[in-house]
């Protein structure tokens, strides 16, 4: 029987293709969502993919959903940490609330998302958690100090469950993708993408979100076993780590 995976955020944008990566390779794949019901009911009908939702800053919604994930298509083996939001400002015009929007998402989600799934993973002796970073939670980025701070956490996490899981089989790994041509991107002004972001990136495009969807597909199988605690960066050369 197929293995379950499990995608934050995965209705749409890099997350969506992640989903649809594992549904194409035969997995069993559900994803999760929050806030966007007319865009998951789209994705559903075009995918076939089930999506269900909850807001992943809440513990208890997150050990909720998962059981629910769970009776529908058995237990989760592969989980994807990939949803993420951002609430810019120059750090002396940020406000607390800001920062607790994006550290309790992209931080504290990835924690109350893998928690309640790990004692499983132990059980059973196998597991995969790829975690999406950033490049700006590697070499930090004006006017997003609370999206750097809880990307970069990200990989921390990322290299303490590492060591924890290793002995039972789960690998735990990050992404850090660059630019990637997804909606949120593909809509700043077309002069600034030209002149301040793409002379940055030595490839010289964006990347696509279904570059990103295979890099997780390779984490995740039986043949990225002896990966563990690791960074991808996936940036077109804009950052060297």
């Amino acid at each position: 029987m197929s293995r379950v995976a499990l995608i934050t955020g995965g209705t749409s944008g890099i997350g969506a293709a992640i989903a649809k990566a594992f549904h194409a390779a035969g997995y069993r794949v559900a994803v999760n969502y929050a806030f966007t019901e007319a865009r998951a009911a789209q994705f559903r009908e075009e995918t076939g993919i089930p999506a269900y939702c909850w807001d992943i800053r809440d513990y208890q919604a997150c050990v909720e959903g998962i059981a629910e994930v769970e009776r529908d298509l058995g237990p989760v083996e592969i989980l994807v940490n990939n949803a993420g939001i951002t609430r810019d400002a120059m750090f002396h015009k940020m406000t607390p609330q800001q920062w607790r929007d994006v550290v309790d998402t992209n931080l504290t989600g990835a924690f109350n998302m893998t928690h309640p799934i790990w004692p499983g993973m132990r059980e059973r002796g196998f597991g995969r958690i790829v975690n999406i970073s950033s490049i700006n939670g590697q070499k930090g980025q004006a006017g997003q100090a609370n999206y750097s701070a809880a990307k970069a956490g990200d990989l921390g996490l990322t290299k303490a469950l590492a060591q924890e899981g290793a002995s039972r089989n789960i690998t735990v790994n990050a992404i850090c993708p660059g630019y990637i041509g997804t909606e949120m991107v593909r809509a700043i002004p077309e002069n600034v993408l030209n002149e301040r972001i793409l002379p940055h990136i030595p490839v010289g495009r964006l990347g696509e979100p279904e570059e990103i969807a295979r890099c997780v597909l390779f984490l995740a199988s039986d043949d990225a076993g002896f990966i563990t605690g690791s960074t991808l960066t996936a940036n077109g050369g804009q950052y060297f780590t």
